[in-house]
This record gives structure tokens, C-alpha cells and sequence, in this order.
């Protein structure tokens, strides 16, 4: 079950190498820090740039998913923006998670920062999920549109920890939303998802940037291009809640894996997203705009690396 980087995938597949030119596309982690994701693949649209096949993790997995599925970038990021104002996502009750630390220091905002620090402790009391699971997958299906990974235009992995053996898998066939779900089900925030029999969760435990695992897929001669747009702590913000110490810990384990997995990259994309929480989806126009300047600043990089600058 564990992936291993020893043999390459296509090479297992065809039993010869596969010389090609372009780029597989890593897609990480990062809740709604990920819409920078949107800004990089419409840079590289504007450049004529396609990759040649997407790995995503979490929401990475998400909007990957989506542009291999449609690669009209346009397209992608109006259905995305509809989804941020419907009631399908409303359900996944996300903002409650992204304000219960605020730093609204006014008794109003210590007050309602409170309750809804209680509400989470009443959830985590009853059960291992503070959301609804279901209501991810709904959300999913409902992106994909009924589609699978047979229909995709552009070739797909979605990584995903398993659970209970913290090993990474990669799906690239099967149920495509329930894989991408099992990408997405953040421990303790959605429960583990179910495929095949076995359980899995959120990509990110073990894979929250998938550049090593790119370059398992990539064809002899391919670069891996990696979006990193995982989160950092705030400095002048000290965690006051179990909630909030819990989010800095895994803050900081996510940082220092990061920058392990970023090594297996050919070129790394960094938009700046800031300290922003990862249940954050307030402001999708300003992180797909990061996420595009942090892209148009590497492109001359990667046209020369492609051959392309000519």
C-alpha cells in the first residue's frame, strides 16, 4: 500500500522508458490557502502552459481534480467562487472552525469567540468528526459533476494517508470523489473515509506536498512543478486555546515536512499566503491573485527549463 519511490510509475505500466518534454504539476495542501492553485494554473494558461499530469493533496487534490477533468481555467475558477456562496459548502461549517481563534480582543469578540469554542468542545465530546463528513463528499460529487478518473483529459493522483497505518496512497482509478474526499478528511474535522474496505485520511499527514510522489509518475525527461501553499505560524499571535495549540503544533510539523518533500522538486511555486487559517475561504480573490504573481515571477524560469524561451 505504501508508495515507494523506487520504480516510476509509467515505466511499470508501459516496461520502457518514455521520453517526454513538460511538467507534472504538484498540487499541496493548504484549505483555503489552496485557491492560490487557481492563480497559478491561470498564469500558465496565459503562457500556453499545460502540464502533462496533476498530483494533488487535500484541496490540492480538489482543484487538480477539477482542471484535469476541464482544463478552462476561466471555467474552473467561476464554478469555484459559485461554490464558495452555496449552501453545499455552507454545510461544512467551515468558518465556525477559521473564527474560533480570532484576534478580535474586544469583549464582543472574546464573547463569540467563546461560544463557538464551545459548540466545537460539545462536537469533539460526541463524536471523532467536528463536521459532517457526508457533507464533504456531497460537495465533491457535486464538483466532479458524476465523473470518475476515467473521464479525466489530463492524468490524476490524489494522495491520501491510510488509516490507521499512516502510509501513503496514491489513487489514479476507482471512485474519484470518494478519493478525493479521503484527500481532504482533515483528522478530527471529518471522519476517515471509507474505500474498498480500508480507511483513509487527509493527504497532508503524510504528504502535504506531493513532489516526491510527482516525481514516482513523471515520464523520463518531465519536471515537477510544485505549489507549496501550506501555512506557517503568526508570530505575534499566541495560541490561547487547546484548539489553537493544536493548530500551531501541526503548523509546525507541516513546515518542516514541507521542506523535505520540496526537494524533489524542479522548480517551486511559494505565493505568499500568509498566516491565514486553512478553514479560511473569506477572500479567494486576493490568494488566486498570490497565487498567480508568485507563478509570473518563476515563469521565465520554467520556460527555460521547458525549452520554451526562445
Amino acid at each position: 500500500m505504501a508508495a515507494k519511490p523506487v520504480t516510476n510509475i509509467w515505466h511499470r505500466m508501459f516496461g520502457k522508458s518514455i521520453e517526454s518534454r513538460g511538467f507534472v504539476l504538484a498540487l499541496g495542501g493548504g484549505g483555503g490557502r489552496g485557491l492560490a492553485h487557481l492563480g497559478v494554473l491561470e498564469a500558465l494558461e496565459e503562457h500556453g502552459l499545460k502540464p502533462e499530469a496533476i498530483i494533488g493533496t487535500s484541496i490540492g487534490a480538489l482543484f487538480g481534480a477539477m482542471y484535469a477533468l476541464e482544463p478552462d481555467i476561466k471555467l474552473m475558477r467561476s464554478r469555484v467562487e459559485a461554490l464558495l456562496h452555496s449552501e453545499a459548502f455552507s454545510r461544512l461549517e467551515l468558518p465556525h472552525l477559521a473564527e474560533a481563534e480570532t484576534a478580535d480582543h474586544t469583549w464582543l469578540g472574546k464573547l463569540t469567540a467563546a461560544a463557538r469554542q464551545s459548540v466545537l468542545y460539545a462536537r469533539a465530546a460526541k463524536g471523532v468528526a467536528l463536521t459532517d463528513t457526508g457533507a464533504l463528499l456531497n460537495l465533491v460529487k457535486t464538483l466532479c459533476e458524476g465523473k470518475e478518473f476515467s473521464d479525466i483529459r489530463i492524468p490524476l493522483f490524489v494522495t491520501a494517508t491510510h488509516f490507521p497505518s499512516g502510509e501513503i496512497e496514491i489513487f489514479s482509478k476507482g471512485d474519484l470523489p470518494r478519493s478525493i474526499a479521503a484527500s481532504m478528511a482533515i483528522p478530527g474535522v471529518f471522519e476517515p473515509m471509507e474505500i474498498s474496505g480500508q480507511h483513509f485520511v487527509d493527504g497532508g499527514l503524510a504528504c502535504e506536498l506531493p513532489a516526491k510522489e510527482a516525481k514516482m509518475v513523471t515520464k523520463p525527461g518531465q519536471l515537477v512543478v510544485a505549489i507549496n501553499v501550506g501555512g506557517r505560524p503568526n508570530p505575534d499571535l499566541r495560541p490561547s486555546t487547546v484548539i489553537a495549540m493544536l493548530d500551531w503544533a501541526i503548523r509546525i510539523k507541516s513546515l518542516y515536512l514541507r521542506q523535505y518533500k520540496a526537494q524533489f522538486s524542479d522548480l517551486l511555486i511559494e505565493p505568499v499566503t500568509g498566516f491565514r487559517q486553512w478553514a479560511d475561504f473569506s477572500r479567494p480573490d486576493q490568494e488566486i491573485e498570490r497565487g498567480r504573481q508568485a507563478a509570473l515571477e518563476k515563469m521565465p524560469e520554467l520556460l527555460t527549463r521547458l525549452g520554451l524561451d526562445s
